[in-house]
């Protein structure tokens, strides 16, 4: 038994270093963040954060309640109001080619495999509140923004290769990346819960408006 559990270790050890290392040498490799994501789940970490996210109020009965949706109907949200949550994040993915639905599910078997799941399904719009655009910086942003509010360990690998990939590659562009990560866990340090959130529920409601309700002051649209 003992064997076993090591043996599974070393694969997510394994699983976790695979994805690292591609993010390192090529940043743009979306579908190697659920690597990490995966090797990283029954790790003490991963246990901590998602014990302290279910203490947060509207976290707590979001993830009781396992609410999930299904694809977004862009057609439809580009129908809803100009300015609208719903319109805005049609608009985002036009802009950016993004695929909503490209995120890797995980069977939700308990609570950990159900936060993780939502945080991928939602993960775009997240982007789009913020106004933390799609460049490489941006979502290092975004991952700090996340850090700040939900610990997860995600995040700090993400930081830390990016961090490693601009200081011997990109040395110059150092300071704009630190900003980054400065501007998004501020932002997240202030901002209400995120992962609370019905998303979905408000797509014509106005960006802004979701913004202020949200505590979210948006420093500078799509930072480079």
């Amino acid at each position: 038994m003992l064997g076993g559990k090591n043996s599974k270790l070393r694969l997510d050890f394994l699983t976790t270093l695979k994805g690292t290392v591609t993010l390192v040498f090529n940043p743009n490799r979306a579908d190697a963040t659920p690597d990490i994501e995966d090797g990283m789940i029954k790790i003490k970490a991963t246990q901590l954060a998602i014990d302290y996210v279910k203490t947060i109020p509207g976290v707590t009965e979001i993830v009781q309640e396992r609410y999930l949706t299904a694809a977004p109907d862009l057609a439809y949200l580009a129908k809803l109001p100009s300015g609208s949550l719903g319109r805005c994040f049609a608009e985002y993915i036009q802009q950016t080619g993004f695929d909503p639905n490209y995120y890797r599910a995980l069977p939700i078997t308990d609570d950990t495999n159900y936060i993780l799941t939502r945080l991928r399904q939602t993960h775009d719009i997240w982007h789009l509140v913020t106004g933390l655009g799609s460049t490489v910086n941006a979502e290092l942003g975004l991952q700090a923004f996340c850090l700040a509010q939900i610990r997860i360990p995600l995040p700090i690998l993400l930081i830390a290769g990016g961090l490693l990939r601009t200081l011997f590659t990109h040395p110059e562009e150092l300071g704009l990346l630190l900003e980054q990560i400065a501007i998004g866990y501020r932002m997240g340090a202030k901002a209400k819960p995120f992962l609370a959130q019905k998303w979905e529920q408000n797509w014509d409601k106005p960006l802004a408006q979701l913004r202020e309700e949200l505590n979210v002051l948006v420093v500078d649209e799509y930072i480079p």
